[in-house]
């Protein structure tokens, strides 16, 4: 009985600070003066720090590490394709067919939207996205993955020291389609990283260096 009791206390307690976030997030879009924001924004992080399963069932915060996470997710996947000559022949059908190049992007764009928004691994949220429209995530995933590819694509020799642009970015956008599901797989499956989001980390940095906009923002 007073375990029954104290799990429902506990998820009181868990319904009553999401509530909190909610209230606090509302109140940081609402306010315009910056020094009002940026408080608000350090009463998020506060709460956010409470301890318990369950404060935070979605993951919403961004961090390096999230990025970090992605990078190692990107490698692993993506390693068996590193070894393979086959990526050489699909990459001379891409190049043959130049069109596909952008099916292929788009591809892939599906497939990291479908893995963080859409599959049932993790409730992701659309979080302070730039600009209000790209989502961060997402962003993060594909460039990480590119940046990915392109590195040890390189670094092994499998790009024949750049000598055709072309052929190199083929061969690039062929392992990039796998180092995307890696990278998307590596950031969500650890669950909502520990540490301070990104964007609160720039507006800190702004006040330390007084740059930014009228709202500390990048």
């Amino acid at each position: 009985m007073d375990a029954e009791a104290s799990r429902d206390d506990l998820q009181a307690d868990e319904v009553a600070v999401e509530e909190l976030l909610t209230q606090l997030e509302e109140l940081e879009a609402s306010v315009d003066d910056p020094d009002e924001r940026r408080e608000v924004q350090r009463a998020i992080r506060l709460v956010d720090k409470f301890p318990g399963d369950g404060v935070r069932e979605s993951i919403k915060k961004f961090t390096r590490r999230d990025i970090a996470e992605s990078f190692v997710g990107a490698i692993l996947i993506s390693l068996p394709m590193l070894l393979e000559d086959g990526v050489f022949e699909i990459a001379e059908y891409l190049l043959a067919t130049p069109w596909l190049f952008a099916v292929n992007a788009a591809f892939v764009v599906l497939i990291a939207v479908s893995l963080l928004y859409f599959a049932d691994i993790r409730d992701v949220d659309v979080h302070r996205p730039i600009f209000g429209v790209i989502p961060r995530r997402l962003l993060s995933v594909l460039v990480v993955a590119f940046v990915t590819a392109t590195f040890m694509m390189t670094l092994w020799g499998r790009l024949e020291g750049w000598q055709d642009a072309s052929v190199a970015l083929s061969r690039i956008c062929v392992v990039w389609t796998v180092a995307s599901l890696g990278a998307a797989l590596g950031d969500i499956l650890p669950g909502e990283s520990s540490g301070t989001d990104i964007n609160d980390e720039l507006d800190d940095l702004g006040e330390r260096v007084g740059i930014g906009d009228e709202e500390g923002r990048f």
